[in-house]
Order: C-alpha cells, then sequence, then structure tokens
C-alpha cells in the first residue's frame, strides 16, 4: 500500500481511537466472539447450542452474544416451544451479514497456512459449485450472501485425515 503524500509520515499522524481496525479488534477480538460469529453463519441460533459448538464456558458465551447484541451484530428473536417458557434465538443483522468477508478471509488465511494444504471444509457456490474466494479487488461483482454458500468436507482433508491414520 502506499500513502498520499500528506501521510507519508507515519511519526506526524496517528490512527489512535478513530481506528476501524481498533473498533473492531474491539468488537471481535476474543476467541469466543470470533466462534459465535462463525456459529451464527453456521446455523446456530440458541443460547445451548452457542455454549457446546464454541467450547466454552456459558458466562463467556453470554457475554459474546450480548456484546453481539449491543453492537448490532445480531438481534435477539423470542421463540416458544410447546409446554416450554419463552426462550431467544439470535440471528444476525445485515452488519452481522456483513462480516462474511472477515469470516471467510480468516478462514482462507488459516486454510492456506494453517492445514497443511488440507483444510476441512470448502466453501462453495449452492448454484455453481465453484469455490468461494475473497480477495481485495477492484471488481464491481456482486456480493455473495451467506444463503448462497453450500459448505462441504473437504476431500483432500478427508484423505490426509485417513492416510494420517493408516486408513
Amino acid at each position: 500500500m502506499e500513502f498520499e503524500e500528506r501521510l507519508r509520515d507515519r511519526d506526524a499522524w496517528s490512527a489512535g481511537d478513530g481506528c476501524s481496525a481498533q473498533r473492531v479488534l474491539n468488537l471481535l477480538g476474543t476467541k469466543t466472539v470470533l466462534l459465535v460469529v462463525r456459529e451464527c453463519f453456521y446455523g446456530t441460533t440458541r443460547f445451548e447450542d452457542f455454549a457446546s459448538r464454541v467450547g466454552t464456558s456459558a458466562p463467556a458465551v453470554s457475554r459474546a452474544l450480548k456484546q453481539l447484541e449491543v453492537a448490532g451484530v445480531l438481534t435477539r428473536v423470542p421463540y416458544r416451544e410447546p409446554g416450554s417458557r419463552a426462550r431467544d434465538e439470535y440471528h444476525l443483522t445485515d452488519a452481522g451479514e456483513d462480516l462474511l468477508p472477515v469470516f471467510l478471509s480468516l478462514m482462507q488465511w488459516g486454510d492456506k497456512y494453517l492445514q497443511n494444504g488440507r483444510p476441512p471444509l470448502s466453501f462453495v457456490d449452492s448454484d455453481t459449485g465453484r469455490p468461494v474466494r475473497v480477495r481485495v479487488t477492484a471488481d464491481a461483482r456482486p456480493e455473495m450472501s451467506s444463503d448462497g454458500i453450500r459448505i462441504t468436507v473437504n476431500p483432500a482433508w478427508r484423505r490426509g485425515r485417513d492416510a494420517d491414520s493408516g486408513r
């Protein structure tokens, strides 16, 4: 990246509290919060499911859900099963859906650098089956939403696990 002339002297200015990246990290900067967002994209909506799938304490999940709700990333929607008390489900808002490229970028980076060439999941276009990737571009192509993406087990990951276990 290249700075415009007046920004080239990095000692003369600071992004400080106005930095959007810093604000995002303040919101999403814990493992639990990021895993709750992941679960939302995977279709999880109920507290008990978040707690079991994120693999942390119920209070930590509760704090993460509240933090995301206050920030406008999630909204609570009441539901009631017959014979039970009313409870809430959590759904992504438009702001939450707009985190899809952030989530997929983190996954792509992890797939490339942390999975030995064998990522466990593949994200593909539901209509075409083509891999979904996040990239920096000046293209004007339309964006996809999470409901246009199908998640599959990556065959290379499966073969690698079978080979590692001697199958």
